[in-house]
This record gives C-alpha cells, structure tokens and sequence, in this order.
C-alpha cells in the first residue's frame, strides 16, 4: 500500500489535505458548536480545536495521518483523517472524523466515506478500519448503515477528554467487501439526490 495525500472530490463534497489555510474555519465551526465533539479522545472544550489541528499538522508532516477538510459546495464542514496507516500491512484506519451539525444526516459523510475508503483500495490498502466510544450509539450505527462489519469492543482501551477509560467498538472493510459496500453508499446517495460523477 502506497497511500499519497490527494484531493478527493464528489459532486459537491471535496476533501482536501490539511494546510495552514484551513485552521481558521475549523476552528470557527468548532468553537460555536463544540457539543459535537463529546466523543473525541482529543480534549478540544480544554485545548481548544487549534492544540489539536496542530497535533493533526505535526502527525501529517511526519507521514503517520493523512487528515482532510471536508467541504460542501465550497464550504468548510469539518474534518476525516486516515489514522494509523500500515502500509506494511496494507491497512489504515478512517477517523478523528467530525461535522458541523448542519452537515450530517445528508450526503457529507457517506460521500467522504466513498471517497476516503475507495481511495484507500485504489492505493492498494487491503483492509480499512473505522472505531468510535462504545457508548456511541449514533456513530455506531451509521458505520453498520454503510456496511461496515462490526469486529467486537476492546475493553479500557484509550482515554476519554475527561480522563476515563472507553471501551472502543471496531469496524472494518476489507477488499473483498468493497463493491458491495460502494454499491450500497452509492445507491444512498442517489436517493439523497446526489447522483455519481458519471450519472450527471
């Protein structure tokens, strides 16, 4: 596996590697609506979203993540990452994955996670890992809504913003997995009005 940063775009959902250039309406979004960050690990209500951006850019520069900003029509709406990547192994993790709230329930996410996931394969990954907090329910269930095969919990496995320890639930796709998965992102897509860059 070889995976290069790259913009990835969809129809009106585009995903651009982090530059310096997007701090400013990350933190923006962050800092009106920090409800949405209650699961992250990462203290943001504490740090504030610029310590993490930072820690992002530092991971980024040293080749262990590859975070995007995440755009509809044009506009900031928050941010995914490719997280622990293997190459070795052919494996890497999506996440750190976070939307302003008037950018979920609609095409944004299932869109990123067309591209993201289908990007990994095109560059050779073999398996694709997605995890979130245990008590998650609605992250959860949108990773078995897409198609993501549920691989159990580890218990105490990373701290929590407030120092506890979560139980991590997993999730993963693996090659074999990936055209049935895509077919059915696909087909959510067009009933959300968001037709394939060949259907127009």
């Amino acid at each position: 596996m070889d995976l290069a940063a790259r913009i990835l775009e969809r129809g009106r959902v585009r995903l651009e590697p982090f530059t310096d250039a997007h701090r400013e309406g990350l933190a923006a979004i962050a800092d009106a609506e920090p409800e949405i960050f209650r699961h992250i690990p990462f203290p943001v209500a504490k740090l504030g979203y610029g310590a993490w951006f930072d820690v992002l850019r530092k991971d980024q520069a040293e080749g262990r993540t590859i975070p995007h900003a995440v755009l509809l029509d044009g506009r900031l709406v928050g941010q995914s990452c490719y997280l622990n990547i293997r190459a070795r192994d052919a494996g890497v993790e999506i996440g750190s994955t976070w939307y302003a709230r008037a950018a979920q329930g609609g095409i944004v996410n299932p869109s990123a996670k067309l591209l993201l996931i289908g990007n990994a394969f095109d560059q050779g990954a073999e398996r694709v890992e997605l995890k979130t907090d245990a008590l998650n329910a609605h992250s959860r269930a949108a990773m078995l809504k897409m198609g993501a095969t549920f691989e159990g919990v580890h218990r105490k496995h990373m701290r929590r913003a407030d120092g506890t320890l979560r139980d991590t639930a997993w999730f993963s796709v693996i090659r074999e997995e990936w055209p049935a998965m895509r077919a059915g992102l696909e087909a959510r897509l067009t009933a959300l009005g968001a037709p394939g860059l060949g259907d127009g």
